[in-house]
């Protein structure tokens, strides 16, 4: 692995913690928050920290030959304790048992910082090495515990994580969470494999005393952990990104579908004046705002819908194999559409008249939409038979 291969995805994990920032910011006495802050930061800093050029450029400022393996160690170690604790959190639980857990998790982890710090103290580690120190130094003492010691809890701590997800995915339905879980078995499995590769390096480094298998560790475990590391990101962003998103399209489907009724509609807008949105208004103001609009005009026009006409509407869509809501939702397409095209042949026969209501309340008159009936559905069947023949249009009832 190159540079590159390193900066690229911190530089995407630091925008996402960019982005994410202020909504993190807002609820910074969220426990949840805050575990997220630290796995966006600890992610990111892992990647610059672990890149060669930043290795040999860390070991010159600080001094210390090799001290950015240590700080590597430590950045990883509190990453997957923010990663612990963040799942704790999306499980829930007893508020108490969730701190005393939390607790114990950050302590463990300090207690391992703290141990590697020591072994790292006691080694003797002259010859700088900015891609295979883990093989290098297998065989020395004190920094070779370092190494192996950071690799049985990294080992450790992917295997309870992939446990934890895999069996809180079983139990959930389906859903954004459980798409998150699924990812992130996938992404600490890449991590386990990253460990597995280097403790078995590690091995043959000292059962042969050669470095011919280095590459596992050098080249193999650094591909998988590189890859592991951004499946494991969109594993914790996808529940949170997932239905921010998928809201947003679902206003913007809605509101693309309202439009053929909301345009047909135009002429019962009322007397008032419409309200005006701003131009950053978001679509899910935008789509409350037209389907709110819909259900004023369909106000205006529920005195000259025809009951009747609703009735066969509705009889037909049931012969055609409509379940009864969705043959609901059609005899109203077809009952508004009805009553705008005979309001339509009124007015190019007789430009100085409208169509007259029944003489039945407009209570009466509502449109089941306004009880219920999703205005996005509706709009999708009236668009569906705008101009089609599933019904003639109706005439004006009269008393």
């Amino acid at each position: 692995m190159d540079s590159t291969d390193y900066y690229i995805p911190a530089f995407a994990l630091g925008l996402a913690l960019v982005v994410k920032l202020p909504d993190l910011w807002r609820t910074r006495h969220s426990p949840m928050s805050r575990s997220v802050f630290g796995i966006l930061l600890t992610s990111s800093l892992v990647f610059v920290a672990g890149a060669p050029p930043t290795v040999g450029r860390v070991n010159s400022l600080i001094g210390i030959s090799n001290i950015s393996a240590l700080i590597v160690y430590c950045i990883l170690s509190a990453f997957s304790c923010a990663s612990l604790v963040l799942l704790m959190h999306w499980r829930g639980g007893p508020e108490e048992v969730i701190r005393r857990h939390t607790r114990r998790w950050i302590a463990a982890t300090g207690g391992a910082i703290a141990v590697y710090c020591g072994l790292f103290a006691l080694s003797d580690v002259p010859v700088e090495r900015r891609r295979d120190l883990d093989t290098y130094y297998a065989t020395t003492p004190y920094i070779g515990a370092m190494i192996v010691l950071y690799l049985l809890c990294h080992t450790a701590i992917c295997t309870i994580v992939m446990i934890k997800c895999w069996s809180w995915a079983r139990v959930l339905g389906a859903g954004w969470t459980r798409k998150g879980l699924s990812i992130l078995v996938a992404g600490y499995g890449l991590s386990l494999g990253y460990s597995l590769l280097k403790l078995l390096a590690v091995g043959l480094r000292w059962a042969t005393g050669g470095g011919r298998w280095d590459y596992l560790s050098t080249d193999a475990a650094t591909a998988l952990v590189a890859v592991g590391g951004g499946v494991t990101m969109l594993g914790f962003l996808v529940p949170v990104i997932g239905p921010w998103t998928s809201a947003r399209l679902h206003a913007w489907r809605s509101y693309r579908l309202m439009e053929p009724l909301w345009r047909a509609l135009e002429p019962w807008n009322g007397p008032g004046t419409p309200m005006k949105l701003r131009r950053s208004a978001g679509i899910q103001v935008r789509a409350t705002h037209r389907a709110t609009e819909i259900a004023d005009r369909l106000l205006n026009l529920a005195p000259y819908l025809s009951s009747e006409h609703r009735a066969a509407a509705q009889r037909y869509a049931e012969s055609e194999g409509y379940d009864p809501v969705a043959a609901r939702v059609v005899a109203e397409a077809a009952t508004i559409h009805a009553a705008l095209a005979a309001q339509a042949d009124v007015t190019l026969q007789h430009p100085d008249r409208t169509l007259e209501p029944s003489g039945e309340r407009p209570a009466e008159r509502t449109p089941a939409l306004l009880a219920g009936i999703h205005v996005t559905e509706l709009s999708r069947h009236f668009s569906k038979i705008n101009g089609a023949h599933l019904v003639g249009a109706a005439t004006p009832e009269s008393n």
